[in-house]
């Protein structure tokens, strides 16, 4: 056994002591999503620090902790706070939380974030379905001995985001008067926010979207055999595409501002599920 998968077994071993709940959804909520729990019937509360050898975010605005229970009659569990490759972690640390939840149960992963806008025709507070993922200015979180009882040495990543819950998510937006832009999301370490020129290098790379989350997990829940789909919201223009300078509390108030549709677009979808 790798000493990867024996620290995974040991936080699911604790997770099997506390609770016999057996998820099929996961979410993970990005900013803007963290009152996400009055949208569910809550059976039993995680708090990431009560997990052995468990990483915890230290971000402000994502709590620590897994929920556990129904949205809709969908039995899933969210975790409320993610890690980030930027707070110190390693990426085998980052999407610890993602190969749990596959040994909880899963069979989908919905993945949500906060992300700055590169493509000039979208606006602050537009919805994006993320199609596809550029990860390449980030460590790949299968780097490594591979952790073979999750996944193959040499995963194929040609349709990370599952196609048939795409058209779901196309379809629910749509049944919900709520406008849905689509595109491709890249990922880069943070903390800082990206140089206009490093913008412009994205956009020309076929990049719409840009944040500090997401695609790392992605890859490792198709490695784990987890269906994938995301969606971000567009908290600001990314650097260079407009006059003002980018803060941390400004993406959480547009994220704010938009939570109560987010929210609602997500729950239908999983009722869906």
């Amino acid at each position: 056994m790798s000493a990867q998968y024996e620290r995974l077994e040991k936080c699911y071993e604790y997770y099997r002591s506390v609770t016999d709940f057996v998820p099929r959804v996961g979410l993970i909520l990005g900013s803007g999503l963290g009152g996400y729990a009055k949208n569910m019937k809550v059976e039993k509360e995680i708090p990431y620090g009560d997990i052995p050898g468990f990483p915890v975010s230290t971000v402000e605005g994502h709590d620590g902790r897994f929920l556990l229970g129904y949205i809709g009659n969908v039995p899933a569990v969210v975790m409320k706070g993610r890690v980030h490759y930027y707070e110190g972690y390693s990426m085998e640390e980052v999407v610890l939380p993602t190969r749990l939840m596959k040994r909880m149960g899963i069979e989908i992963l919905f993945l949500t974030n906060a992300s700055g806008g590169i493509n000039r025709s979208f606006h602050v507070g537009d919805f994006m379905m993320i199609t596809d993922q550029i990860s390449s200015f980030v460590p790949s979180p299968l780097i490594g001995q591979n952790v073979s009882e999750l996944g193959e040495r040499f995963p194929d990543m040609t349709r990370i985001y599952d196609t048939e819950l795409q058209e779901m998510i196309r379809s629910t937006a749509a049944d919900e008067k709520i406008e849905l832009q689509e595109g491709v999301y890249l990922q880069t370490t943070g903390p800082n926010f990206e140089s206009p020129a490093e913008i412009r290098m994205y956009a020309a790379l076929g990049a719409d979207a840009v944040g500090m989350s997401t695609a790392c997990e992605a890859i490792a829940a198709r490695h784990a055999g987890i269906r994938v789909c995301g969606i971000s919201c567009i908290s600001n223009m990314a650097s260079g595409l407009s006059d003002e300078e980018l803060s941390h509390l400004d993406v959480q108030a547009v994220a704010d501002r938009r939570s109560g549709e987010f929210e609602r677009l997500v729950t239908r979808i999983i009722e869906r599920m």
